[in-house]
C-alpha cells in the first residue's frame, strides 16, 4: 500500500527534526495530534518506519573504509553461509542477489589491512567459494528518502454517494 501526501510529509518533517515530539509535528504540518499518532501507528505496523533508533555511522564508530564484497557460495549451502556471515561483526547488511554473484554484502573495516584480514576470516567458510571486493572510495549519492517520499501522491478522495 503507498504512503499518501500526508504520510510523506509527517515521514520526511520527522526526518528533519527528529527528536520533536507529537504535538509539535501536528502543529507543523497542520492536523490535530490524534491525528499524527493513528498515521504513526500504522506506518509502524505497515512497516514503513523501521525504527526510531539513532543513526549510527560506521565512520563515527572508528571503522573509515567501506568496501562491497561479492560472494559466490557452495549450491544448496546458502543458510550456512548466511549464519557463517552473520558471525562477521564487520558485515553490515547481506544480500541475496542475481548474476554472477550469489550474496552482496555491505563491509566495513578499520584499515585496508583490517579488511584484507575480514574477507580472509570471511573465506574461511567451506560455504563460500569465491570473493571479489570493491573499495568504496566515497559517497557520491549519500542514503536518501527524501526524493522518493515527495513523489508520494495526493491522499485519494473517497468516493461519496452518487
Amino acid at each position: 500500500m503507498p504512503i499518501d501526501r500526508l504520510d510523506s510529509r509527517l515521514l520526511v518533517t520527522m526526518r528533519a527534526h527528529p527528536r520533536v515530539g507529537l504535538t509539535e509535528l501536528a502543529r507543523l504540518l497542520g492536523v490535530a495530534r490524534g491525528t499524527v499518532q493513528a498515521r504513526l501507528d500504522k506506518l509502524i505496523a505497515r512497516g514503513v518506519i523501521a525504527d526510531f533508533g539513532p543513526t549510527v555511522t560506521p565512520e563515527g564508530a572508528g571503522y573509515p573504509i567501506l568496501a562491497f564484497v561479492s560472494l559466490q557460495i557452495a549450491q544448496g549451502r546458502l543458510a550456512e553461509a548466511v549464519r557463517a556471515l552473520e558471525a562477521v561483526p564487520e558485515i553490515l547488511e547481506v544480500y541475496g542477489t542475481s548474476g554472477q554473484a550469489d550474496l552482496l554484502c555491505r563491509v566495513v573495516a578499520r584499515s585496508t589491512p583490517d579488511l584484507q584480514e575480514i574477507i580472509a576470516r570471511i573465506l574461511t567458510s567451506p560455504t563460500i567459494q569465491r570473493s571479489d571486493t570493491t573499495i568504496a572510495l566515497s559517497v557520491q549519492v549519500p542514503y536518501r528518502i527524501e526524493p522518493l517520499l515527495d513523489a508520494a501522491p495526493e491522499t485519494p478522495s473517497r468516493p461519496g454517494p452518487e
